[in-house]
C-alpha cells in the first residue's frame, strides 16, 4: 500500500506541473481553413455558427443529414458542402474529414466539430499553437450535468496525470500521442505527408490516430490547454454518455481500468495509514486539474466513484461493442 500511496502522490504532483506548464496558445494570423463536419446536427450547431470568425475560409460539410443542417448553415451565410456517399472501409467521421479537406485552400486545417462553442480568437490562437508543430489540440472545457459530470472530466484528468505533455509535444514517438478531434489544427503539408484522414480511415479514434500517423510522417503535436478557447457539451443526458463511450472505451487496454482500480479505488477500502494518503492525493489530483480545466471542484471528492464508473462503461464497451453510430455501421 505505501507503493500505491506514493504513486499515486506521485502522479498528483506530476498533474500540477502539468496545470502549471501546460502550453497556452496565443494569438497569430494565419492562411486557415476552418472545417466542419455535420450529421443530423441542426439541435446544436447554430451555436458554433455565432462563434466562427468571417476572416477565413469556412467550410461545413453536410454529411446526408434528414434534420436540415445544410438549410440551418446556408441561412447563416456559411458554404456547404454536400458529402458524398461514404466508400467501403471507411467510418462517417475520417470521410467527411477527408472530404473537407481536399475541398479546403488554407495552408492550416482547423477541424471543429459541430458540438463546440468558440471563444473570440479561438482559431488564430489555435493556429499560433501550432509554433514549430505540425498538429495541435486545443482540449475545450467539457460542459457536462447529473451523473456525466463524474465521468466527462476524467478526460482532461487522465491527459494531465499520466501524459508528459511537454515532452509529448516535442516528441516524434506515436506511443506519445493524445489529442481532442473537437478541436484540431495542422499544417497542410504535415496532414499530406502523414497520408490525411484516408491514413486513419477504419479508426473509431480517429483524433488520436491521426496524430500517431503525423508523428510516423516525422511530425509533430499533440494537447495544448484550450479551456478559455472553446466549450463543448458532448452528451445532453447520462443516456448519451453511456452510448458515446460505448463506442469507442473498447479500444482502451484492459491494463488501463485495471491499473485505474489499483490506485484510486482499492486504497478506499484499506484501513493503512499509506491508504489514507494514496486517498488524499487522488482526489487531491483531481482538485488540481479541475481548476485548471474549470470542471466542478466540488465533484473532485467523488473521484473514486468517477473511476469506478469508467470502468463500468469501459466493460460495457468490450461486452457491447456498438454495431451503429448516428445511423452508420461502425
Amino acid at each position: 500500500m505505501r507503493g500505491i500511496a506514493w504513486l499515486v502522490s506521485l502522479l498528483s504532483v506530476h498533474a500540477a506541473v502539468n496545470r502549471w506548464r501546460a502550453p497556452l496558445p496565443r494569438p497569430l494570423e494565419g492562411s486557415v481553413s476552418v472545417l466542419i463536419p455535420a450529421r443530423d446536427e441542426a439541435h446544436r450547431i447554430y451555436r458554433l455558427l455565432d462563434t466562427l470568425p468571417r476572416d477565413c475560409e469556412v467550410l461545413v460539410l453536410d454529411d446526408e443529414s434528414s434534420d436540415g443542417t445544410a438549410d440551418l448553415v446556408r441561412s447563416r451565410g456559411f458554404a456547404v458542402l454536400a458529402g458524398r456517399p461514404l466508400p467501403e472501409g471507411w467510418l462517417g467521421k475520417p470521410w467527411a474529414c477527408q472530404q473537407l479537406a481536399d475541398a479546403s485552400s488554407g495552408d492550416v486545417l482547423v477541424f471543429v466539430d459541430a458540438d463546440v462553442v468558440l471563444a473570440p480568437g479561438a482559431v488564430p490562437a489555435t493556429v499560433a499553437a501550432l509554433d514549430g508543430l505540425d498538429l495541435v489540440s486545443p482540449y475545450p472545457r467539457q460542459l457536462a450535468a447529473g451523473a456525466a459530470r463524474l465521468v466527462q472530466p476524467l478526460l482532461q484528468w487522465s491527459i494531465l496525470t499520466f501524459l508528459p505533455l511537454s515532452l509529448a509535444l516535442r516528441s516524434p514517438r506515436p506511443s506519445l500521442s493524445a489529442a481532442n478531434g473537437q478541436l484540431m489544427a495542422v499544417r497542410r503539408a504535415a496532414y499530406e505527408r502523414a497520408g490525411g484522414h484516408a491514413a486513419v480511415r477504419d479508426q473509431v479514434v480517429d483524433d488520436v490516430a491521426l496524430l500517431r500517423a503525423v508523428k510516423r510522417a516525422g511530425g509533430r503535436g499533440g494537447v495544448v490547454d484550450g479551456t478559455a478557447l472553446a466549450t463543448t457539451r458532448m452528451y445532453s443526458s447520462w443516456g448519451e454518455l453511456v452510448e458515446g463511450y460505448t463506442k469507442s472505451l473498447h479500444t482502451v487496454p484492459a491494463a488501463v481500468p485495471a491499473a485505474l482500480l489499483a490506485l484510486y479505488v482499492v486504497p478506499w477500502f484499506s484501513r493503512r495509514p499509506a491508504a489514507r494518503i494514496a486517498c488524499a492525493a487522488g482526489v487531491l489530483g483531481r482538485v488540481v486539474t479541475a481548476r485548471r480545466t474549470a470542471s466542478p471542484v466540488a465533484d473532485s471528492v467523488a473521484h473514486p466513484v468517477s473511476v469506478v464508473l469508467l470502468c463500468g462503461l469501459w466493460v460495457r464497451s468490450r461486452l457491447v461493442r456498438r454495431r451503429t453510430w448516428k445511423g452508420r455501421v461502425l
